[in-house]
């Protein structure tokens, strides 16, 4: 460093220090990166996790078997066709012939195979006034959806022939293509319209087109970088489309919270009176090793992710830590580059009327502090015990309807309501076909699949799934002799209803198959389907609830332990936060479970919590909520450093942060709530979950029960018990002559002591 400089160990703070000296050099380096991030991605293409890795236990095994068959199952579709009164008949000669006009009118397309009359395989309801023509799709079935246009215009055709017959088809494409339609662009003007509201409520913020710009751009190439890495990567472990919009989510959320963090401490040290150079290496001390701290935190919990065993889980957890870890860098790399460039010129680009004082209080040196927040924390510290009592009693009550949750993969009726005619048509065909729509499969593999025991066993497991009460039937089975397999599929009782259907599988797996083709040596009969996958999915989650909580737990906490050396900041932070998570979980619950206000975000009727959201809510809000927790703590302890007593320090801390705080959350919620206003109930869930967790998180969490607890526990927030004294000490950025320079002072005039 220059002469009369200290040397400044810490790492966030040497970062900085040389990329402001480096300025054009840190630029280069970084842009180089992520062209070079993007460039190979694009070059090494993103390999997507297949069917057979999603999950374990039956479902992997079914898509194992079929996978290695090489069989590309196609794309199925049903016509129901249903008298609109109750004394129409399937053997009505009007309906014969609007069967007949159906099995004529698809097969005309050419775009179908294997069309089959109701009356060959008895898909006619008990009541006699339903029944289904079946068909597949010709082509891949993963692109179905794009060519069944001309066969719904066919069906649609012999419905207006025949008004007193329902006539609708539904299937796999034909579900494809409807959802394509009415939220196919949902999620991509959700995130496209992220990045314009986070840079609106910046320009709030700062009041400044250059100072509001720095956090999106920054966050904005951090994923764009990630996007390459991700494709990079996915060669290793698989990646998805869920994965990268999870990505983008946790990579705005962080990107733009960093560079806020760290571009609030720089302006508000230049507001004091401090020179550029001086303001940004304090920030570079302060602010960056706040964000350091939060960032390693934040990739522990997304790490946990993977010890679920879960091949979807596993790319998101890989794809927000991959996006973290390069926002944390570029924040305290080339961010300080840049300030270190535009100096004062940061705040350019001036909105009229916002903040039409921060001028004056430049001059002027004043403290930047929340008038709100500073009022709040008067009572707060005034009375700390009857402020905890509130705040954590409050939250509990929140939280205690999470201990009824309910969780399932939802079903199409609850997914989208009624808000698609195909729900309608989905639930007549489960009234008429229970579990018509999503039948139980199951998978027969044989040494010879036309051997005798094998053909009998069949019929047996044919037989007996309708005798048992698991299926009413029609139980069809096709072959597939020259690969040895067999197709079962059994319609299962109970439909749409999966904690009924789930009983029928039951049945069927630990009854039915033993008793028939278990008894076949050298057969393997893995049953798959939607409610063999959901239960499967929620049987191996269950498996990885207790290791990922102790994971994310336990390293949170040692980072926490490390970064604050304080036995007492470590364990209050994992309760604040599990706290903090269980108020979510409880508004999730009382909302799409109870239905509890439903009506205000358009979930009527949801009655459960999509399976993987608890999970997945745990690790992104444990993560994120350290944000929050790490900057405020970090500028109490700061203030306590420099010697002010510890309710001084709080105040001080909690008040100086608040406004920074508050635009991050404000971010936050408004970017989660743009997903809480798709019309995908799961997608909805994860919106509103996130919105509300971090609204709680930043309002109560941090500025009412952190400043109560830290109030009532005194000057014993920063006990070490000495036997904890030989950990490794990860505070250097707070030692006195961590930034050197006479004129930095703080706002007493005292030596900063960083």
């Amino acid at each position: 460093m220059r002469n009369g400089d200290t040397r400044v160990r810490g790492l966030a703070a040497r970062a900085g220090g040389w990329s402001a000296r480096h300025r054009w050099a840190a630029v280069g380096i970084w842009v180089l990166f992520v062209v070079l991030a993007m460039g190979l991605g694009s070059a090494a293409g993103r390999v997507d996790v297949k069917d057979s890795d999603q999950l374990k236990g039956e479902t992997h095994t079914a898509a194992k078997i079929i996978e290695d068959a090489g069989i590309d199952e196609p794309a199925g579709e049903s016509v129901l066709i249903q008298a609109r009164d109750s004394g129409g008949k399937a053997t009505d000669a009007d309906f014969r012939a609007a069967v007949a006009a159906v099995v004529k009118a698809v097969e005309g397309t050419g775009k179908v195979t294997d069309v089959t009359s109701p009356y060959d395989t008895n898909t006619i309801s008990k009541d006699g006034r339903s029944a289904l023509v079946q068909f597949d799709m010709r082509g891949d079935a993963d692109t179905a959806g794009e060519r069944v246009e001309p066969v719904l215009k066919a069906v649609e055709g012999v419905q207006e022939e025949h008004g007193s017959l329902r006539i609708e088809e539904i299937g796999g494409a034909s579900m494809m293509k409807t959802f394509d339609d009415a939220f196919g662009d949902d999620f991509q003007k959700a995130e496209l319209s992220a990045v314009p509201v986070a840079l609106g409520i910046l320009l709030i913020a700062f009041g400044a087109l250059v100072a509001a710009l720095l956090p999106v751009l920054l966050a904005v190439s951090a994923i764009m970088a990630t996007m390459g890495l991700m494709g990079v990567v996915s060669h290793v472990m698989p990646m998805s489309d869920t994965a990268n919009s999870v990505m983008l989510l946790v990579g705005l959320a962080v990107g733009v919270d960093y560079c806020l963090f760290y571009l609030r401490r720089e302006r508000e040290e230049r507001q004091a009176g401090r020179d550029s150079q001086t303001a940004l290496r304090i920030a570079a001390a302060t602010s960056g090793r706040a964000i350091i701290v939060s960032g390693v935190t934040v990739c522990v919990a997304m790490a946990g992710m993977l010890f679920t065993g879960l091949a979807e889980f596993e790319a998101m957890g890989l794809a927000s830590l991959m996006v973290v870890a390069v926002a944390m860098v570029g924040s305290v790399t080339v961010l300080p580059a840049l300030l270190s460039l535009l100096g004062e010129r940061v705040e350019k680009g001036k909105i009229p009327f916002l903040h039409p004082e921060s001028r004056l209080r430049r001059k002027r040196g004043a403290k930047r502090e929340s008038r709100f927040w500073t009022t709040v924390l008067k009572g707060v510290l005034a009375k700390p015990v009857v402020s905890v009592v509130v705040a954590a009693g409050a939250l509990l009550a929140v939280a205690a309807p999470a201990l009824g949750m309910k969780t399932q993969n939802l079903t199409l009726d609850q997914e989208f309501g009624d808000s698609l005619p195909i729900v309608q048509t989905y639930n007549r065909v489960n009234d008429a076909f229970p579990g018509g729509t999503e039948p139980a499969e199951v998978v027969v593999k044989a040494a010879d699949i036309n051997a005798p025991e094998v053909t009998g066993a069949l019929a047996d497991f044919k037989a007996k799934a309708i005798s048992s009460g698991a299926s009413r039937g029609p139980v069809e089975i096709k072959l597939h002799d020259a690969q040895n397999l067999a197709f079962v599929y059994v319609p299962l009782v109970g439909g749409s209803d999966l904690d009924k259907a789930g009983e029928s599988l039951d049945k069927l797996r630990d009854e039915v198959r033993p008793a028939t083709l278990g008894k076949v040596d050298g057969v393997e009969a893995p049953i798959t389907g939607q409610v063999a996958g959901s239960k499967d999915f929620n049987d191996q989650l269950a498996g990885a609830v207790v290791p990922v909580f102790a994971f994310v737990v336990v390293f949170a906490f040692v980072l926490m332990l490390l970064s604050f050396r304080s036995l007492t900041v470590a364990i209050t932070s994992i309760v604040l936060n599990l706290l903090s998570v269980g108020a979510a979980y409880g508004i999730l619950v009382a909302v799409f479970q109870h239905g509890w206000g439903a009506s205000l975000v358009g979930a009527e009727g949801v009655g459960a919590i999509i399976t993987w959201l608890p999970l997945f809510l745990f690790v992104i809000l444990f993560g994120l909520s350290m944000d929050y927790h790490v900057f405020v703590v970090s500028r109490i302890r700061e203030a306590h450093l420099r010697g002010r007593s510890t309710k001084d320090a709080i105040q001080h801390g909690v008040v100086t942060t608040a406004g920074v705080v508050t635009s991050a959350a404000v971010i936050m919620v408004a970017v989660f709530a743009i997903f809480g206003s798709l019309s995908m109930q799961s997608m909805k869930q994860m919106g509103v979950g996130l919105a509300a967790a971090v609204l709680i998180d930043a309002t109560i969490i941090r500025g009412v029960l952190l400043p109560a607890v830290m109030a009532l526990l005194g000057e014993r927030n920063w006990y070490l018990p000495k036997w904890l004294h030989r950990l490794p000490d990860l505070t250097h950025d707070e030692a006195p002559d961590a930034v050197a320079a006479p004129a930095a002072r703080d706002d007493e005039g005292e030596p900063l002591r960083v």
